[in-house]
């Protein structure tokens, strides 16, 4: 199973060159310019959880990390339902945003627990 920082990685490549296809007006370029800025804040939140100090840090960052996600996951949908690109070109990256979402949800929800046990 690939690691999440390395998937949030690719995604946010993915994210970079999807906002680079969209057209060139203004709804596209605001609505772009949001998917570019969470998307790509997922993994460098990610990374930053990566060198916590504690694990009240990496739940913190973690915890960004996945507002993020949903963000992005909105600005995504907001692209495919306003037609702004082709469904074929943005369902695969829907997916990927909510499976990172997830785990994420998941990886907060387990840090909180832990947190809580020591």
């Amino acid at each position: 199973m690939e690691r999440i920082d390395e998937r949030t990685y690719k995604f946010a490549l993915r994210i970079i060159k999807l906002v680079s296809s969209l057209p060139h007006n203004s709804t596209a370029d605001v609505v772009g310019r949001q998917a570019l800025h969470s998307g790509t804040s997922i993994g460098a939140n990610v990374e930053k959880a990566y060198a916590a100090v504690s694990s009240r840090e990496f739940a913190q960052k973690m915890s960004i990390a996945l507002k993020e996600a949903r963000e992005t996951y909105y600005w995504l949908r907001l692209i495919k339902d306003s037609e702004l690109v082709t469904t074929n070109r943005i369902d695969s990256l829907i997916q990927e945003a909510l499976e990172i979402k997830l785990i994420l949800g998941k990886t907060v929800l387990t840090s909180k627990k832990l947190k809580g046990q020591s």
